[in-house]
């Protein structure tokens, strides 16, 4: 109920907040324009939050997150809960395409799925839970590899070596490269059997709010006539599914 939440709690972490919006360092003007508060109360709420180590001020008025959320973003990713949240979305998503689909996350420079769902029907492609995803040659892989940051991509193109990507030349990985730029624009990927013959997929993002991707979502197994006189339709389910996984995520208990 309305009633029973501390107003105070929510304004400090609006202010956190506002570092996922993307902001590396904040002052208390900021502070105070961001949630229409005074400047003293702002600073209130700041040297708080430094206190109890949410923030650090780096110079004098200046504050940037304290050490303390370091690992807290793999911990919520790691207790296992995802695969449970994101399983019955991905059940409606089989059910409204008819085609089988899974959700992964990234680990060690592989897409690893963490969950799937089958469609009704006699024939389809499955694949294990647990299963790892070349990330050169997937639509999942693909994607994850779109969303990094320029740090993360180049790390991962410095040892493509041991991605697997030992026969590829300079010239396939300068047109990956140019894929993942479209990919990112697009908002979507596909594996045009690419890692193994008669297996296409469509994959699309699971992001938070402020667009940082935490788990994908696709449509797999579809022949390549499948995708190409649907691909519009399914790509508007996966992102409705996508949007209903962010609200699920973020909806308050």
């Amino acid at each position: 109920m309305t009633s029973q939440l501390n107003g105070s709690v929510l304004k400090a972490f609006k202010i956190l907040d506002l570092f996922a919006s993307g902001k590396s360092e904040l002052t208390a003007r900021e502070t105070a324009d961001a949630l229409g508060i005074n400047m003293i109360t702002a600073h209130r709420f700041l040297h708080t939050l430094v206190h109890a180590g949410a923030l650090r001020a780096s110079a004098r008025g200046v504050f940037r997150l304290g050490y303390m959320f370091a690992d807290l973003g793999d911990r919520v990713l790691r207790d296992g809960d995802l695969p449970t949240l994101l399983q019955p979305i991905l059940d409606q998503l089989a059910l409204e395409t008819g085609e089988a689909c899974m959700a992964t996350e990234f680990d060690r420079d592989m897409a690893v799925c963490i969950a799937k769902a089958l469609p009704d029907r006699p024939l389809y492609v499955d694949i294990r839970i647990g299963s790892k995803l070349d990330a050169f040659c997937t639509a999942h892989g693909k994607l994850w590899l779109a969303y990094m940051s320029a740090d993360d991509q180049a790390r991962y193109f410095k040892n493509a070596t041991l991605t697997g990507m030992t026969d590829h030349t300079i010239t396939d990985i300068k047109t990956l490269k140019s894929e993942l730029e479209t990919i990112r624009a697009q908002g979507f990927s596909t594996n045009n059997g690419e890692r193994e013959n008669d297996i296409y997929a469509i994959a699309v993002p699971v992001t938070t709010q402020h667009g940082k991707m935490i788990s994908a979502f696709s449509v797999f197994g579809a022949s390549p006539a499948t995708l190409d006189q649907n691909r519009m339709d399914l790509i508007a389910k996966l992102t409705a599914a996508a949007h209903t996984a962010q609200s699920t995520l973020y909806r308050p208990a």
